[in-house]
């Protein structure tokens, strides 16, 4: 398994664009060390803002230094930034339409055994609802570089949440990436599952544990949660019995139920959500809260079973 993290891959992307882009600029709210950003404050120290726990700053800051020619990377925890500086996420960002990309490091449950308050798992609904603001949850290191590249070759506002641990490799280093355009992992007639960020391997494992049962399952890489890839969406639902979606998110608004949304609009299919209940959730590690919630490999293996008995 690698240790490298997805917040270390979008480090090492800027601090290499930085080498001839001097217009990138990384804004961090005393959160440089949990970023992983500490190499480019060291690097670039006239490129790197520190704003402090002020989050509503950090992004307002973000957009004035955009608007006039700057590429700003604004980084704090997902639970602070899609939620304290909501409304400047919504004005200055958004409705702005500066070239800001907001990125929420430590997204889902990765403070796991920190509760409630450092929890994000209503960023995807939030941001989602925000016009002309893009969001994104990559999986793993080098789908997440491929999407700073991107990124920084554009000019819209955009949504960046990744996890605090390091997932395994699901990609290699010159990989095939089209932004806004759903990944295929794998194929499979009986099901698809659907999966975004941190679940994708999760859901890779699924597939494993389902195929020795003699269940053929595929999975779908859905990093864009918006713009959504309605075609690869409306693509499966033709070829399977039941769709499975998978997120480190509430049950509410995120990915399940925009799959639903669309599938209900242009073609009628079983989809069944696989998400973090609404509620207070139980204090522990990621891992183990994934576990105990049915989001690991052998909780969405046991989901899908039953979904596809229900008939």
């Amino acid at each position: 398994m690698n240790k490298i993290t997805n917040r270390q891959a979008i480090c090492d992307i800027l601090l290499e664009a930085s080498k001839t882009d001097r217009d990138i600029v990384v804004l961090c709210s005393d959160s440089r060390g949990s970023a992983s950003m500490t190499p480019f404050a060291k690097t670039y120290p006239e490129q790197f803002v520190e704003v402090g726990i002020a989050e509503q700053d950090l992004v307002s800051i973000s957009a004035g230094l955009a608007a006039c020619g700057k590429k700003a990377f604004a980084v704090s925890p997902a639970c602070f930034l899609s939620t304290r500086s909501y409304e400047q996420a919504k004005i200055d960002v958004a409705y702005s339409n500066t070239n800001v990309t907001l990125v929420g490091i430590s997204g889902g449950i990765s403070y796991g055994a920190l509760g409630m308050s450092h929890h994000s798992l209503q960023d995807i609904a939030a941001m989602c609802a925000l016009p002309d603001m893009r969001v994104y949850l990559p999986s793993d290191r080098f789908q997440t570089g491929k999407l700073i590249e991107a990124l920084l070759q554009d000019e819209k506002p955009a949504y960046v949440r990744v996890s605090r641990s390091a997932t395994e490799d699901i990609y290699e280093e010159q990989m095939k990436f089209e932004l806004d355009k759903a990944h295929v992992l794998s194929e499979g007639e009986d099901a698809m599952i659907i999966a975004c960020g941190e679940m994708v391997p999760y859901a890779l494992e699924a597939a494993r544990i389902l195929e020795k049962d003699g269940i053929r399952v595929g999975v779908v890489d859905m990093y864009c949660l918006k713009p959504l890839d309605e075609e690869a969406v409306l693509q499966y639902a033709s070829r399977v019995k039941c769709l499975i979606t998978v997120e480190e998110h509430s049950v509410y608004g995120g990915l399940g139920s925009m799959v639903a949304a669309v599938t209900a609009e242009k073609h009628p299919i079983k989809v069944k959500k696989i998400a973090l209940p609404d509620g207070h959730l139980i204090p522990g590690s990621n891992t183990e809260l994934f576990a105990y919630y049915g989001m690991d490999g052998a909780g969405i293996a046991e989901t899908v079973k039953k979904t596809l008995t229900e008939g």
